[in-house]
């Protein structure tokens, strides 16, 4: 089979197309045929080197597709099933081997390519919105890069929950696809000082939460935008790593909270992990979540959908493709 892999951090052109063994599933895994594979930044973290991963390495964290083969030990899957998963490295192949438990079944209303392009970002957007700050009617949010993959989905979630959405976004043509998502406000970066805009929308007093991918060069800047008490979740560094930051700021800028969430943490069980997919999947199956693929790639092209996602020139969620 084909897959990518990486021998050394690198650019994107540390990414090779090998040919490799088709694996065999261990002890309670499957073997899955991909349809689909999630691109992400985790992905690219784990490229450069700044998130540590034994070499040479498979990257990919998240795909969805049909089940092969089924290792010992391994019930309630069959071999012919739909099946997505997200935390499990390697789906930047044609096949890969995942443990059962965590596999999520795609139902008959979803698309595999949806699927896919559902689990980490989508499933992102559900804790971060239900669990980290749960948001309820009168709370305003703040959604950097909301017309991004999980920023799409989270202003569509956040709005379900009743809550006023302001967006980030760096052009026009993007702040387009945050409102028609569903964003009551969207604040073009590039051109407004997103600080004064959100005070100004919520005359003087700021948010209650801002949910923040974006990281160094939005961070500190947030901070003035929060309400008193507000809270702070950053859960991405698409500019870079956030400087270290002592935390009698946060008392001076208003008794602030301040998290660091990861996905694994909002999906520690296999109850949780298809609990929160499973409100995903029943949205989009009966119309109520919308998911744009903003670009799919050949398998071979990996280097270039990780050039396109690292120049932000990428909406929605961006997609390999085996042959």
């Amino acid at each position: 089979m084909e897959a990518v892999r990486i021998h050394e951090p690198g650019g994107p052109e540390a990414l090779r197309v090998e040919t490799v063994p088709i694996p065999r599933p261990a002890p309670g895994e499957v073997l899955v045929r991909l349809e689909a594979s999630g691109v992400n930044f985790i992905d690219v973290y784990k490229r450069t080197g700044l998130y540590k991963v034994p070499l040479p390495a498979t990257l990919g964290e998240e795909g969805a597709g049909t089940v092969t083969a089924l290792g010992e030990g391994v019930t309630g899957i069959r071999e012919g099933d739909r099946v997505a998963w997200a935390g499990v490295i390697g789906s930047y192949a044609e096949y890969a081997t995942v443990p059962a438990a965590r596999t999520v079944p795609v139902p008959a209303g979803v698309e595999t390519s949806a699927a896919a392009a559902l689990m980490l970002q989508g499933m992102t957007a559900h804790y971060l919105a239900t669990s980290t700050y749960r948001l309820s009617e009168g709370d305003t949010c703040l959604v950097h890069a909301s017309a991004g993959g999980v920023g799409l989905l989270l202003v569509q979630i956040a709005r379900r929950l009743g809550a006023r959405v302001i967006g980030t976004a760096g052009t026009e043509a993007k702040a387009a696809l945050a409102r028609e998502a569903g964003a009551h406000h969207v604040i073009v970066y590039s051109t407004q000082d997103f600080v004064a805009e959100t005070k100004r929308l919520t005359d003087g007093r700021g948010v209650e939460v801002i949910y923040d991918s974006v990281g160094k060069s939005t961070f500190l800047p947030g901070l003035d935008a929060l309400a008193p008490r507000g809270m702070m979740v950053l859960f991405g560094q698409s500019s870079g790593s956030v400087e270290p930051i002592d935390p009698q700021v946060l008392n001076r800028k208003g008794s602030l909270y301040l998290t660091r969430p990861v996905l694994g943490h909002y999906t520690a069980t296999t109850e949780e992990l298809r609990r929160r997919a499973g409100d995903l999947f029943g949205w989009v199956a009966r119309g109520e979540l919308a998911v744009r693929i903003g670009a799919t790639f050949p398998l071979a092209e990996a280097a270039a959908a990780h050039r396109a996602l690292e120049g932000r020139r990428t909406t929605g969620k961006v997609l390999l493709q085996p042959r």
